[in-house]
């Protein structure tokens, strides 16, 4: 018994919690971003998500391994994408359009939300070690959300901001874009691979964080006058 305590004092609890500060901001900013996909199509007309059990808030269903593995590690990656079958959208270019920007546009959202409880939550719980580290996780919640929202912006497929560029083309041309659609994923390896994206996304990413910072300064201007 002394000596599994010993163990278990000598372990390095920051590793875990370092672990755990990349993996849960992640599966919340990639559920929140392919959610908000299905949810955006099934309004709009397809059901496809509803029937695949994909509107759900279960970061499980959502998971790509090598997209978190990137997110964790470079701070940007992608997650399963939400199945969407646009003939069934009622208005299949323009629809698509809105079902992809839904996804940037949510962890946007999320940031805004995040950094303004930073704010309004930063004077009760920095006072203790866990309220710090609750604090770490909702300020790394907001980052890696815009990093997510700025990645899947590029027009590059199978990305959302190719389906966002690729509506404002002829029908024709519209169609004849999506069959190359697939090669677009081996261009977007290759950039990764490179790193030719982190620097350029990593100040993106900064610059969007700063401008949203007034959101943190809101929450903690409220917090200041409630206590």
């Amino acid at each position: 018994m002394g000596s599994f305590k010993s163990i278990w004092s000598g372990l390095d609890w920051s590793v875990l919690s370092d672990v755990l500060l990349r993996v849960i901001p992640a599966l919340l900013c990639i559920t929140i971003h392919e959610l908000c996909h299905g949810l955006t199509a099934y309004k709009l007309g397809d059901d496809t998500a509803k029937r695949a059990g994909r509107l759900t808030l279960n970061p499980l269903r959502h998971i790509d391994v090598m997209g978190l593995i990137m997110m964790l590690l470079f701070r940007f990656g992608w997650a399963k994408p939400v199945p969407v079958n646009m003939n069934r959208l009622r208005s299949p270019k323009r629809d698509m359009a809105f079902v992809a920007l839904a996804g940037p546009l949510s962890n946007l959202l999320l940031a805004i939300l995040a950094l303004f409880l930073y704010g309004l939550l930063l004077i009760p719980l920095s006072r203790g070690s866990v309220g710090n580290v609750l604090l770490d996780l909702i300020l790394t919640v907001a980052s890696l959300s815009i990093a997510l929202a700025i990645f899947n912006i590029i027009p590059i497929p199978p990305l959302d901001g190719s389906k966002i560029l690729f509506s404002l083309l002829p029908e024709n041309a519209y169609r004849n874009v999506l069959r190359y659609e697939r090669y677009g994923m081996i261009l977007l390896l290759l950039l990764v691979a490179t790193n030719l994206l982190g620097k350029p996304l990593g100040t993106a990413t900064s610059w969007v964080f700063s401008k949203l910072w007034s959101f943190a300064k809101w929450g903690f201007l409220l917090a200041d006058k409630v206590i």
